[in-house]
C-alpha cells in the first residue's frame, strides 16, 4: 500500500510543468490575452449584444468549472443556448434543440470562446491546455491522471483540436452521454496527460495556429 502511494506521488509529480516552464507559459498567456482583448474586444461586445437579443437575457454565459489544483472558477462564454422544457442534458450535440440560430454560428466559428480571454488574464485559464470540466468529472481522475489539474485549463489544446467536431460525433450516437463518458472523456485525459509531459512553447504556438486556421 505504501509503495503504491509513493509510486502515485512520483507519477503525479512527473505530470506537471517545472518552474521555468510554468513562468514562460504564464507570461505568454498574460501578454497575448491582453493583445487578444485589444484586437477582439469589439467582436466580443458585438457577439454579446446579438446573443442578448437572441436569448432575451444576458448574452454572457457563466458556469462553474474545475481549474488549477481542482479550484472552481466561473468560465465566461457567449451564450449560445436557451432552456427548453423537458430537455436537460450535460452533453451538447449538433442537434441540441437548446442551441439558438446565432448560437450555432458562434459555436462553429468559436466566437463564443473569446470571452475566456478574460479568464486567462485572471489566471483561471491558459491559452492552451485541457478544457475545463464541470464539477464531477475531476472526481473520476485517478493516480497520475490528477496531474491534469496541475495545469490551468485552456481555451484550446490537442484534445480540443482532435474533437473539434465533437457535437456532430455525439449526434450520431444513440446515447451521447454514455459515449462521452466511456470513450471521448478517457481519450481526452490521455491526450492531455501527454500534452503536459511533453510541453513546449513551440507546440502551444502550433496548437493556437491550428485553432485559428480551422
Amino acid at each position: 500500500m505504501k509503495r503504491n502511494m509513493v509510486n502515485s506521488m512520483v507519477l503525479i509529480d512527473m505530470v506537471k510543468l517545472n518552474g521555468r516552464q510554468a513562468f514562460i507559459k504564464r507570461s505568454f498567456d498574460i501578454i497575448f490575452s491582453l493583445l487578444g482583448l485589444l484586437f477582439f474586444g469589439w467582436l466580443i461586445l458585438l457577439a454579446w449584444i446579438i446573443a442578448s437579443l437572441d436569448t432575451s437575457s444576458n448574452g454572457f454565459f457563466l458556469q462553474w468549472r474545475v481549474g488549477l489544483n481542482g479550484k472552481l472558477f466561473r468560465v465566461i462564454k457567449i451564450k449560445t443556448m436557451i432552456s427548453v422544457s423537458g430537455f436537460d442534458s450535460s452533453v451538447t450535440t449538433s442537434k441540441d434543440p437548446r442551441i439558438t440560430k446565432t448560437g450555432m454560428f458562434f459555436r462553429k466559428t468559436k466566437v463564443d470562446e473569446l470571452p475566456q480571454l478574460w479568464n486567462v488574464i485572471l489566471g483561471d485559464m491558459s491559452f492552451v491546455g485541457p478544457r475545463p470540466d464541470v464539477p464531477g468529472f475531476a472526481d473520476k481522475l485517478a493516480d497520475n491522471q490528477r496531474g491534469i489539474l496541475s495545469l490551468r485549463p485552456g481555451i484550446t489544446g490537442p484534445a480540443t483540436l482532435k474533437y473539434r467536431d465533437e457535437e456532430e460525433l455525439l449526434a450520431q450516437r444513440d446515447n451521447p452521454e454514455e459515449f462521452n463518458k466511456s470513450v471521448i472523456w478517457p481519450d481526452k485525459v490521455k491526450i492531455n496527460l501527454s500534452y503536459i509531459m511533453t510541453w513546449s512553447l513551440s507546440k502551444d504556438l502550433i496548437y493556437i495556429f491550428r485553432t485559428v486556421v480551422k
